[in-house]
């Protein structure tokens, strides 16, 4: 039986299950690297004598230079291969961001932290292609939305690990977790192959160098600007999240270990948000509507946590209802956007109007949080740029037209 004739979860082969699979622990690894960063920023600020303008002025330059670099692996993985360039990143992400743990000072730690994101990032829309490619037609957005719960198991299993290295050795240490890791590149290697959809339209296209240019041609370039316009503002907003460890510390006044759990565990819990994102999207309304709603839920209980939510478990409640809906509806933005291109653009594609918006809006958001709080406070900074950025993220994303399912 073909892909394109399968229309029940009983006769989904099991090549798309082992892709899935391997995919999904791999994406959760690269998650994990990531959050340890953002874990102790306050550390980072304090060791490194850093003031609140200038730690968001590093974040951003790490995550725009970031974004840039992961544009260009995907096109390379347009053109190489999805295995060959998730292959690579997963050596090499262990090695840079075991590196931040001897960084003497900001330079070095700027450079390691770069290199070390580039290669997690671009996990992001290689193996959510992959997936894309290797799901049957009618569970595509489910298999690929479901995907995206690597982002939150990242940072809930690093939650797990991070407060006793923490304690018990100093922040610094915490990056070496990291080289557990490293060993899973022989999964990929043994295990997983290059997608047929993709072998068949490299065949097909052989003539076609696949470029960013691609993406703005007549047929593709509004909603190419649409598309990247819509993640950039989810991400911006996204992005001042960035700083939430931080906020509960310096702002509220918690100790680093309630801070971490406190974000770890709703992390959580918004790993099921993407689920039914991704249910939603792919069996009762449309991808594009689901965005819309899930934006507008998640900026509306983001701003009832920074308002109104006092204490430990009113915080953890509405914290959670926010990586619920404003997380979770990444789930259905990254398929949205890939299936609005054919196979020989998709990676291209999904790094451009997805993982390099998703690295410019990291980076711009914890910048301009930082800005605002020296004259307006934490509450106002979330406020203008997070929670409405994510609502208007919906708006943009409904000025597109739905993918219609393949059955």
């Amino acid at each position: 039986m073909t892909l394109n004739g399968i229309t029940s979860l009983r006769d989904v082969p099991a090549r798309t299950y082992r892709v899935f699979f391997i995919c999904l622990i791999g994406v959760s690894f690269a998650n994990l690297d990531h959050s340890l960063f953002t874990y102790v920023l306050t550390d980072l600020s304090n060791d490194f004598h850093w003031t609140v303008i200038e730690r968001g002025a590093y974040i951003a330059i790490t995550f725009v230079l970031a974004g840039i670099l992961i544009t260009q692996i995907g096109v390379l993985t347009d053109r190489l291969g999805r295995k060959s360039l998730l292959l690579i990143a997963t050596l090499l992400t262990p090695l840079f961001v075991a590196a931040l743990t001897w960084a003497p000072n900001t330079l070095t730690l700027l450079i390691a932290r770069c290199l070390g994101f580039t290669m997690a990032g671009a996990q992001s829309p290689v193996t959510g292609t992959l997936v894309l490619e290797e799901s049957p037609p009618r569970f595509r957005g489910l298999f690929s939305g479901i995907l995206q719960i690597g982002f939150p198991l990242g940072f809930f299993i690093a939650s797990l690990m991070v407060p006793f290295i923490y304690e018990t050795w100093g922040w610094r240490y915490i990056f070496l977790l990291s080289l557990l890791f490293l060993p899973y590149a022989i999964v990929i290697w043994r295990f997983l192959d290059e997608p047929l959809a993709w072998l068949k339209a490299r065949q097909q296209h052989a003539e076609t160098v696949p470029s960013t240019r691609e993406l703005f041609r007549p047929t593709y370039r509004r909603k190419t600007l649409l598309l990247f316009t819509g993640q950039l503002m989810h991400v911006v907003a996204f992005g001042a999240t960035t700083l939430l460890t931080a906020y509960f510390r310096e702002a509220r006044g918690w100790g680093a270990t309630e801070a971490i759990q406190m974000v770890g565990y709703t992390f959580l819990i918004g790993a099921f948000g993407y689920v039914a994102a991704a249910v939603c999207g792919e069996f009762w309304i449309s991808r594009r509507n689901t965005i819309a709603i899930w934006c507008g839920l998640g900026g509306l209980a983001f701003g009832a946590m920074i308002w109104w939510a006092d204490g430990w478990w009113p915080t953890f409640v509405v914290f959670s209802l926010m990586t619920f809906f404003f997380y979770g509806a990444y789930a259905v933005i990254f398929t949205f956007i890939a299936e609005n291109y054919p196979p020989e653009l998709r990676a291209t594609a999904a790094s451009f109007a997805g993982s390099f918006a998703v690295n410019l809006g990291l980076g711009l958001g914890p910048l301009a949080l930082s800005a605002v709080i020296g004259w307006a406070g934490w509450q106002w900074a979330f406020t203008w740029c997070a929670v409405l950025p994510v609502i208007l993220a919906g708006i943009v994303f409904m000025q597109l037209e739905p993918v219609p399912p393949e059955i």
